[in-house]
């Protein structure tokens, strides 16, 4: 049984009977990320790719331009935040297994980051401005000082390539086919990256759609595959402005899930000239934003 799930006894209700019996839910932890030892944010997520979270999450957070900009992710072995040497990531998606408290235990919900270059300024003066907070499941953008603060820095996306509409019926089943974790439990998300022939590259599950796509994101900043201006982002729920925020900042075009957006979410996709797509089920869905990068 993986990380993403735990065993759970539930009594289980019929039309006229009840009986106990073994089942699995969806985990949800804290885990506390820190730069350069400082304490930055606590979030809630489900564990399993948690350096892949912090990279997507840096990224959407402004934090990081870029694999570049990190150094290490490490995860904490005491209260103070130092790392012994063990399993960590480089920026280059490089990693060392066997990090372990110092009593034998994994450190499994700190992780201190490292920077390089200008994103240490930037994690410096982002400390100086913010407190410490904790975001939930259904947060991605929470403890921000203002909208104006995430959005600031967004630029449009340029890239001219469209996908027929063929290729976007296709996500869904595609995406529910690589849902192990959500298979077991029912209740995890999803995010996958596809390239334009409608091929999965990288998927990731969480208790929150904000994470699973930080992982997904992550998951390529970690292995150098960045901007990822060739992919479509689709996700399972609905589509929010956290979720568009982090494609644009991924340099991602097309975004498309099988619930609606929201308003804001097309406020900010029609900006940067994404291709904002809802309610894609049965072979339909909708268009909100950038028609023209779906061939109909």
């Amino acid at each position: 049984m993986g990380p993403s799930v735990h065993p759970v006894d539930v009594l289980r209700v019929g039309g006229s009977t009840s009986e106990t019996r073994h089942d699995v839910a969806a985990v949800e932890e804290p885990l506390e990320i820190r730069l350069e030892g400082a304490p930055f944010v606590v979030t809630m997520r489900t564990p399993g790719a948690d350096r892949e979270l912090v990279a997507g999450f840096l990224l959407a957070e402004q934090i990081i331009e870029g694999p570049d900009d990190l150094g290490t992710i490490h995860y904490c072995t005491d209260a103070g935040g130092r790392a012994e040497a063990g399993h960590y990531t480089d920026g280059k998606g490089a990693t060392e297994a066997g990090h372990y408290r110092r009593d034998g235990e994994p450190a499994a919900n700190v992780l201190n980051v490292t920077l390089t270059g200008e994103a240490s300024a930037r994690a410096a003066s982002v400390l100086a401005r913010r407190r410490m907070v904790t975001t939930t499941s259904a947060c991605g953008v929470c403890g921000r000082q203002s909208i104006e603060d995430l959005i600031s820095a967004i630029r449009a996306i340029d890239s001219v390539w469209s996908v027929p509409r063929s290729v976007i019926s296709t996500l869904p089943d595609r995406l529910r086919a690589a849902q192990s974790a959500f298979e077991e439990t029912g209740g995890l998300h999803a995010a996958g990256l596809f390239d334009r022939a409608g091929t999965l590259m990288a998927v990731a599950e969480d208790v929150g759609r904000h994470n699973a796509v930080d992982k997904v994101v992550g998951s390529q900043l970690l292995m150098d595959r960045f901007p990822l201006s060739e992919r479509i982002l689709f996700v399972s729920g609905r589509t929010s402005f956290e979720i568009v925020q982090k494609a644009v900042t991924a340099r991602i075009p097309i975004v498309a899930a099988v619930s609606a957006p929201s308003s804001l979410a097309i406020e900010l996709a029609r900006d940067a000239k994404i291709a904002l797509l809802g309610f894609v089920r049965g072979g339909t869905f909708n268009i909100y934003a950038s028609p023209e990068r779906i061939e109909l």
